[in-house]
């Protein structure tokens, strides 16, 4: 397994706007293609205005084939625009997450 593990980080004031887009629009989408969320959630104390998720793949190969087809569907372009139109997104971090021989979760 492989995690995708994904750190928005938002202008002040602008987080509620993009996750209510994200859930009317976006979710559904991913929902649909990418597979299993493990983890969405926003940031209470550290680096605040953030959102944090954590999406499993069974490979790297199911990863670019569910974000491939994910890129390609219009429901997110549509989320994309919408979100766009937000100026929220400050910055993006991605990381991909290769778990350890005795890490509980495999």
């Amino acid at each position: 397994m492989f995690v995708d593990h994904r750190t928005y980080d938002f202008h002040p004031g602008k987080a509620s706007a993009w996750i209510d887009a994200y859930e009317k629009l976006g979710k559904p989408v991913q929902d649909r293609l990418l597979g299993q969320l493990l983890w969405f959630g926003v940031t209470e104390c550290g680096p605040i205005n953030q959102a944090v998720f954590a999406w499993a793949y069974s490979s790297m190969a199911d990863r670019d084939r569910r974000r491939t087809a994910m890129m390609a569907d219009p429901g997110w372009a549509e989320f994309q625009k919408a979100t766009g139109s937000l100026g929220a997104l400050k910055q993006q971090t991605t990381m991909l997450l290769k778990p350890t021989a005795n890490s509980p979760i495999r």
